[in-house]
């Protein structure tokens, strides 16, 4: 049984409405004549299912609507049509520095993170050592959050989300963040944890990465699923486009 089944995903946005602009501003524009209401399509009847260990690319220029579809796929967002079924727990790093407290220390944050995430005191007592060592923040346990440089705060990211050993690891252009060792480390620990029966998500714009650690591709073009299918063709259709510009039929 896939473990993760999307069909007909489609997500719509609204722009303009009296929740974006507000109740007074939403008043004054009727009153005089120019309230208007935008939809805006991000992705429209995207398919794809995922079975146990598998690793999808999702690849597509900006606004291409990957960023959107995995919100879905994490629970953040209802697709508009369509359904997406996921079969167990979801770790997913969108914004890397989204479920941080800023004030609080790594230490702090990172039993805070694996809380978000559904996991025990117990659990991250055990698995605390190997997140800062994998972060190689060793140093750094008590500073707060807010003093780290970006790159660090995403190791401790992807090094919480990786450890804790989710169903599901969802990584927008995570593995590309840090120095060329670093990187390097993710690259193998996706590898690891994959060989282990987690399924991973992938959007990346670098086709070395997508070709060496994925197995499906998933190509998007203004929301609209171009190609769904073995990392090889996929990529190699995506290639071209790049040089050509022109989809396939």
């Amino acid at each position: 049984m896939p473990i993760i089944t999307a069909k007909d995903v489609s997500i719509r946005y609204i722009t303009g409405d009296f929740r974006d602009i507000g109740l007074k501003e939403y008043v004054v524009r009727r009153l005089r004549g120019d309230y208007h209401v935008t939809e805006f399509w991000a992705d429209r009847d995207v398919s794809f299912t995922l079975e146990r260990g598998d690793m999808l690319g999702i690849v597509g220029a900006n606004g291409a609507g990957k960023s959107t579809l995995l919100k879905a796929v994490s629970g953040i967002m209802k697709p508009t049509k369509g359904s997406i079924h996921v079969g167990g727990t979801v770790a997913a790093l969108l914004e890397l520095s989204s479920g941080f407290d800023g004030d609080l220390t790594v230490r702090e944050n990172t039993y805070l993170r694996g809380a978000l995430l559904g996991y025990t005191r117990k659990f991250m007592d055990e698995m605390y050592a190997q997140i800062i060592d994998f972060a190689e923040l060793q140093d750094f346990q008590e500073r707060p959050f807010k003093q780290l440089s970006s790159g660090m705060k995403s190791r401790l990211a992807f090094s919480i989300a990786c450890l804790v050993r989710p169903d599901v690891l969802i990584l927008d252009e995570v593995l590309s963040v840090g120095d060329g060792a670093f990187r390097r480390k993710s690259a193998d620990k996706m590898r690891e944890i994959l060989g282990g029966g987690v399924t991973g998500i992938l959007v990346s714009h670098s086709m070395g990465q997508v070709r060496e650690l994925c197995n499906k591709v998933l190509w998007l073009d203004h929301g609209r699923q171009i190609a769904f299918g073995e990392t090889r063709a996929v990529c190699d259709a995506y290639e071209r486009f790049l040089k050509d510009g022109k989809l396939p039929e």
